[in-house]
């Protein structure tokens, strides 16, 4: 069994804790208590959420097996205590992760020093300015380095929870976890904390259901022809609604839905460029080149050998932590 610890302070996020129906899913698919969850507070009681909603929790208990620090709207200073624990926890726990803005409260225990982490994109430079050992990448979904797991928003606390049991038990457990849970199984780290689809926000739902189509066949041609016949309109009519509704052309907007495909095929390190080019819809590597120079600024070769460079970065960090086994269970300094 698994100690899980959720540690919360006055102002969490009550969407932080979504994270817990993850483990709830897992312990009831595998038909045992798996993962004990135990909700924390530096002193225990009562605390309250930004809503106003009040929670019981105990105080700091033995180190978990896995910490996870819930953030809060606006990221305080941690009382001397706090820090301490989550500071001996990245010594003593297997895993410690920080949820949203409970990034922060990883950085002023020490734990983020050369780490590539991840928060929600309105935090990330602040993030990056008060820890600047840290690397700080905003368009991750999540991200885990060696021992220590961040996440961007609330909701991608589902999704590095559904990581944090994939790598405890595989990936058939996760996938039947995320189909009860009704959720992506999973959204990989690497996608973009955007999404074309979200930035492009047509009103109209045929608009919107063309698009949801070049997404699902980006190794069409995708002509205007075609997506004006997936929205049930004429082509004149759709170029026209589809220009006013998204600012932008048809054929401008299926580029980057075949960019943000291919950026997340790259970054999945999975796959040669002649194959993300054609699934993708690019048809030739050189024809993906230019739209990534013409969108990104650079080729695709630059973003994967920065991810290499990242792997080879993260190899090190973990070959280093081998041969140190820290007990899980020791209780916390008294005093």
């Amino acid at each position: 069994m698994r100690q899980i610890g959720f540690i919360l302070e006055d102002g969490f996020q009550v969407m932080g804790m979504a994270a817990l129906s993850a483990f709830e899913f897992a312990n009831v698919a595998l038909g045992e208590e798996t993962y004990r969850l135990t909700v924390m507070s530096e002193h225990g009681g009562t605390i309250r959420s930004s809503l106003g909603i009040r929670i019981e929790t105990h105080s700091l208990t033995a180190y978990p097996d896995t910490l996870m620090v819930v953030g809060e709207l606006t990221p305080r200073p941690l009382t001397a205590g706090l820090r301490n624990y989550i500071a001996d926890a990245g010594r003593e726990s297997r895993r410690v992760a920080g949820i949203c803005t409970g990034v922060f409260l990883l950085g002023e225990a020490g734990l983020l020093d050369g780490r590539l982490v991840t928060t929600h994109w309105a935090h990330a430079r602040d993030l990056q300015q008060r820890f600047p050992t840290a690397k700080v990448d905003e368009d991750r979904i999540f991200v885990s380095d060696g021992k220590v797991w961040t996440s961007a928003g609330m909701s991608a606390a589902i999704d590095l929870t559904l990581a944090l049991i994939e790598d405890d038990h595989g990936a058939p457990l996760a996938r039947e976890i995320a189909r009860k849970l009704v959720v992506y199984y999973r959204r990989p780290g690497g996608q973009s904390q955007f999404s074309a689809l979200l930035e492009l926000e047509p009103r109209s739902d045929r608009v919107r259901q063309a698009l949801i189509y070049a997404k699902e066949h980006l190794r069409n041609p995708l002509t205007v022809e075609e997506l004006a016949e997936a929205a049930s309109l004429s082509p004149r009519q759709f170029s026209r609604v589809f220009r006013e509704q998204t600012g932008q052309s048809p054929a401008k907007a299926v580029e980057r839905l075949r960019l943000e495909a291919a950026k997340l095929m790259l970054e999945e390190g999975r796959h040669a460029m002649d194959v993300v080019a054609r699934d993708t819809g690019f048809a030739d590597r050189d024809r993906m080149r230019r739209a990534f120079v013409r969108h990104f600024g650079h080729p695709p070769q630059s973003l994967r050998r920065s991810l290499r460079l990242i792997e080879g970065d993260g190899e090190a960090m973990r070959l280093s932590q081998r041969g140190s086994t820290a007990s899980h269970d020791r209780s916390p300094p008294q005093g």
